[in-house]
């Protein structure tokens, strides 16, 4: 919500055009900003995400028989 709201703030008053010498608006290059943003902090959550993955994968190894947790659980945790 708070990125949502961020570029909901900004574009309002960022220009739509660009001048003479660049062509491409000021909205374009603020929608580009926040977009590289936005991907950057996906890109971290994903990371953050496998971390995590693997500490529950460990911590299932030891506590379950392999082959359960292989086939049954394992699976269930993992994102397409």
């Amino acid at each position: 919500n708070e990125e949502i709201d961020s570029i909901n703030q900004i574009l309002p008053t960022a220009r739509a055009g660009g001048d003479l010498y660049n062509d491409v608006g000021e909205k374009a290059i603020v929608i580009r900003t926040w977009t590289r943003s936005v991907l950057r902090k996906l890109i971290g959550f994903k990371e953050q995400h496998h971390r995590l993955l693997d500490e529950t994968a460990t911590t299932l190894e030891l506590a379950i028989p392999k082959d359960i947790a292989i086939k049954n659980i394992i699976p269930f945790l993992e994102l397409p």
